[in-house]
């Protein structure tokens, strides 16, 4: 049977310089994604400097032994993330930002520390080509570990909120606080101070209002309810027909999004949940996850993010529950310990460090023109299949 080139990722062996790009061991990723990946690294690292003339789409088509509409689906991305501008007869060129020497930007991270998204981010930023003439003052604004950490995380942003103000900083990223009853009451203090102060503000990974209000501030982040889709979608074409959604109470809207995209595979696939399938809880506390496998009793959990997996896995393992053979568990996020737990973690990876860049672009856009309208910058994800969704023993089972 003949293969169809363009939905085959793999590139064969290439080099840099106008020859072909190496593109070993992406066989899963799309073609376009690995054109886009390879643009989008080189301008956020800086190698692909503002004013930049990047490959033509001839020149992309060689390289990635690719067709021409997938060299534009991945040039277009980059323009949709405002990263690149085109012109006819002129080409595509990394995008001129405004010299805005001097400026110092706060990060109000309250999360930083402890969990291990925002800190790739947060390197992203300063790493990015767009950063360079710019400073920026590190905010984590977390408390101390146990009981009251989130809690004391809400004070000391807010703290840090009126001192980045104080400071006459130039804008403010802001990952919304979670976790606690009363965030969003947090959340509209702070962003309702810097909005008094009249200082710019770009929200990292979610808005701090509830669905479906939006909040008048640029949101950098990925496509969460896709996500959830997406490692949904994967589960359920294994054969997993039961399944368990997992988050902690008081999270954040975006595992609200990562659910609706569960509920949303699990119609696509024609199944309708007969009983609980949504859980909020603890998944350290034995008990809760006794009783969640007992009343919905899963084939497979998709967790909201990669720590209550990770967590999850603890607990079930203590149990005596064997993964994946009894039950099969699922992440969102890929952080850096993910391929590390007793049974690899298959999640969705997000590119923390492009969050970070383009964070940093979206706010030099903002500064230099207020006017306009507000943006949702989206930056894509993928899915990586590790061993505890059972991929390869459910590959095996049907291989026999």
């Amino acid at each position: 049977m003949a293969r169809n080139s363009e939905s085959d990722s793999s590139a064969g062996n290439r080099s840099d310089g106008g020859n072909k790009v190496e593109d070993r061991g992406r066989k899963r990723t799309p073609k376009h994604q690995v054109v886009f990946e390879y643009l989008h690294g080189r301008i956020t690292s800086g190698e692909f400097k503002p004013g930049d003339r990047l490959p033509s789409e001839a020149e992309l088509c060689k390289m990635f032994d690719a067709s021409r509409i997938t060299a534009a689906k991945a040039v277009l991305e980059l323009q949709r993330l405002d990263l690149v501008t085109r012109r006819p007869g002129a080409g595509t060129h990394v995008k001129l930002q405004p010299q805005l020497e001097g400026r110092t930007f706060g990060l109000l991270i309250p999360e930083l520390g402890l969990t291990e998204i925002f800190e790739p981010v947060c390197h992203g930023m300063a790493r990015s080509a767009f950063a360079r003439p710019h400073t920026l003052v590190w905010g984590s604004a977390s408390g101390s570990e146990g009981a009251n950490s989130h809690r004391e995380s809400a004070e000391l942003a807010e703290q840090m909120a009126h001192r980045f103000i104080a400071q006459n900083l130039s804008g403010v990223f802001f990952a919304p606080l979670e976790l606690i009853s009363d965030s969003e009451a947090a959340n509209r203090r702070i962003v309702r101070s810097l909005e008094r102060a009249r200082v710019p503000v770009v929200l990292l990974d979610r808005c701090y209002l509830p669905y479906p209000e939006r909040s008048s501030h640029d949101l950098v982040g990925i496509d969460n309810r896709c996500t959830g889709f997406k490692i949904t979608d994967h589960l359920l074409r294994l054969g997993v027909t039961r399944l368990a959604f997992l988050g902690e109470e008081h999270a954040a809207q975006t595992v609200d999004a990562r659910l609706t995209g569960f509920f949303e595979a699990l119609r696509v696939h024609g199944i309708r949940p007969d009983g609980e399938w949504a859980w909020r809880g603890s998944p350290t506390d034995r008990s809760f996850a006794v009783r969640m496998l007992e009343k919905c009793r899963p084939q497979g959990v998709v967790c909201a993010n990669d720590v209550t997996a990770a967590r999850l896995m603890q607990t079930l393992l203590a149990l005596g529950y064997r993964i994946p053979e009894d039950i099969r568990i699922v992440g969102i996020d890929d952080v850096k310990y993910a391929s590390l737990l007793p049974v690899p973690l298959t999640t969705i990876h997000q590119n923390c460090a492009a969050l970070g860049a383009v964070a940093m672009a979206t706010m030099l856009d903002r500064v230099a023109h207020p006017e306009l309208p507000v943006r949702d910058v989206l930056v894509p994800t993928r899915l990586v299949v590790r061993s505890s969704c059972g991929a390869q023993s459910t590959s095996s089972a049907i291989n026999q």
